[in-house]
C-alpha cells in the first residue's frame, strides 16, 4: 500500500521548511523571547499567578504564553507555502500530480498544526532547562496543546485566506508581520490582562485570539482554567471554523498560479 497523498504532501511542507533561515524564524524567535524577556523582566517582577492566585516566578508566567505563540508562528507556514507554491507555479504542478486542491489544503492545515505543537514542546522543554522544573500534571498539558493546536489551525487559516486574496509578495510579508507583533503584543502572552490599560489595547486584547489562547495554556499549567475561558474557548473554536470556511472558500477559487 502506498503512502497517503496528504501524508506525503505534509512530509514534503516540513522538508521544504526545515532549512536553517526558517528555523531561526519559527523557533529561534519565540526561544529569544523566552531567555531574554524571562531573565529580563523575571529580574525585576515577582507577580501572583490570575488563576491559583499564588506566587510564581515570571519566567512560569511567560512559559505557556511563549508555547501560545508558536501557534502564530505555526501559522505563518501554511499561508507562505501557498503564496510561494502560486507564485513559482509548484501549486499547478502538484495538482497536475496524483493530488487534488483539497489534499493540497489539508497538507497545509496538518504542516501548521505538526508545525505549532512541535514548536510548543520545543518551548516547553527550553523552559524547563532554564527553570530546572515545571509543575504541571498531565492534563493540564494535554489542555494547553489541545488549545494550541486548535489556535495553529485558526492562524493557519487567516494566514491561507490572506494568501489566497494577494498577489503582491511585499504585501503579503508586510501584512504577515503586521498581523504577528499586533496579535504577540496586544494578548496575554507576555503579560496579564489589566483593566487599567488604555480603552483600546483592552478592547484589542479582548478579541485578540492568541488571548484566548493563552489564557487556556496558562490554566491549563496553573491547574485550573480562568473563568475567561469558558467562554473564550468555545469562541475560539467558532471562529476557527468560520476563518478556515473563509480561507477554503478563498483558495478554492483562487488562481493556482501567477504566471
Amino acid at each position: 500500500m502506498g503512502i497517503p497523498s496528504i501524508v506525503r504532501l505534509i512530509y514534503r511542507n516540513i522538508r521544504v521548511n526545515v532549512d536553517p533561515g526558517t528555523l531561526i524564524i519559527l523557533i529561534g524567535l519565540p526561544a529569544m523571547y523566552l531567555v531574554f524577556f524571562g531573565f529580563g523582566f523575571g529580574a525585576q517582577i515577582s507577580m501572583t499567578s490570575g488563576v491559583a492566585g499564588t506566587t510564581t516566578t515570571y519566567l512560569k508566567f511567560l512559559t505557556p504564553g511563549i508555547m501560545s505563540f508558536q501557534a502564530v508562528m505555526a501559522g505563518t507556514v501554511g499561508g507562505s507555502m501557498l503564496w510561494a507554491d502560486r507564485r513559482w507555479g509548484m501549486l499547478a504542478q502538484i495538482l497536475v500530480g496524483p493530488f487534488t486542491r483539497l489534499q493540497y489544503l489539508l497538507g497545509i492545515m496538518f504542516t501548521s498544526l505538526c508545525f505549532g505543537l512541535a514548536g510548543a514542546f520545543v518551548m516547553l522543554v527550553g523552559a524547563f532547562l532554564i527553570i530546572g522544573s515545571l509543575q504541571v500534571s498531565l492534563v493540564g498539558a494535554l489542555t494547553a496543546f489541545a488549545v494550541i493546536a486548535m489556535g495553529s489551525i485558526f492562524f493557519g487559516s487567516l494566514m491561507l485566506l490572506i494568501s489566497g486574496l494577494v498577489k503582491s509578495n511585499n504585501a503579503y510579508n508586510s501584512i504577515q508581520i503586521l498581523i504577528i507583533f499586533v496579535v504577540n503584543f496586544a494578548s496575554t502572552v507576555f503579560y496579564p490582562f489589566s483593566n487599567k490599560l488604555p480603552l483600546p489595547i483592552q478592547v484589542l486584547f479582548e478579541v485578540n485570539p492568541l488571548t484566548y489562547i493563552a489564557n487556556a495554556a496558562r490554566g491549563g499549567f496553573e491547574g485550573a482554567l480562568p473563568a475567561a475561558s469558558a467562554w473564550q474557548v468555545p469562541l475560539l473554536i467558532i471562529e476557527t471554523i468560520v476563518v478556515l470556511a473563509l480561507a477554503t472558500r478563498v483558495y478554492v477559487r483562487s488562481e493556482i498560479s501567477f504566471v
